[in-house]
């Protein structure tokens, strides 16, 4: 059901535009009450936004595992989420309307203030969760600046990896050449902050490896979750 109102809110939403459709129209095309779409979604704007959650539990999760290097972690989640984007695209009749429809997702969410507030404040959230993740596997608190700026680096990738996935969309790819180039572009943001998240790495914890030798342990293939 969650998915199913996910779904048709988004499908209506790009049609007519976010401001347009009301929650009681979703709720009658899911054939349910106003009242369950909110036991699902807290408010309208999660129905469109609705991956923060499910984020915030890998960040959560995975930001702690103390043989999983930060960058790592983070690399991996967004590897997830863009196989996601990709698989689905690749599983439509017209893989280039799929492409057409991401773009207009990206469009709507750029272009309406409700969505972007939303946005901004979900980052923030993500951020904290980051923060504190990062804080306890380095024995220190949240509120000290090493955390802080660490978790907003790493957070910095997901628009990367967004920018991108509009960018390489556009003409006629199949859906693993996407994912390759947009994987490229994310890696080459990380390998940035790589050096310097380094200096994090909780005491006794080895050093994290240069980023050519990242990136080419990379290439190498994920490894398994």
């Amino acid at each position: 059901m969650r998915q199913r109102l996910s779904d048709t809110a988004t499908e209506m939403f790009l049609e007519r535009g976010f401001d347009d459709v009301r929650v009681a129209e979703i709720a009658e095309a899911c054939e349910v009450s106003e009242k369950t779409v909110f036991n699902y979604f807290p408010t309208k704007e999660s129905l469109l936004l609705d991956l923060g959650e499910t984020t915030m539990t890998a960040l959560r999760t995975d930001l702690v595992l103390p043989d999983r290097r930060p960058v790592d972690a983070v690399l991996r989640i967004l590897s997830d989420e863009l196989h996601a984007i990709t698989s689905w695209t690749a599983a439509q009749d017209d893989p280039a309307q799929a492409a057409v429809m991401i773009r207009r997702f990206r469009e709507l969410t750029r272009s309406t203030p409700s969505l972007r507030a939303y946005h901004r404040d979900m980052t923030d959230r993500l951020i904290g969760v980051a923060a504190e993740a990062l804080a306890r596997r380095a024995g220190m608190s949240p509120d000290d600046p090493e955390p802080q700026i660490a978790a907003t680096a790493l957070l910095g990738l997901w628009p990367i990896q967004f920018r991108s996935l509009g960018k390489h969309l556009k003409g006629v790819r199949a859906p693993e050449q996407v994912n390759g180039t947009v994987t490229a572009d994310v890696r080459r943001a990380a390998r940035l902050i790589e050096t310097g998240l380094a200096s994090f790495s909780p005491s006794g914890e080895p050093p994290m490896p240069t980023p050519a030798a990242h990136l080419e342990q990379q290439e190498q293939g994920p490894s398994t979750r």
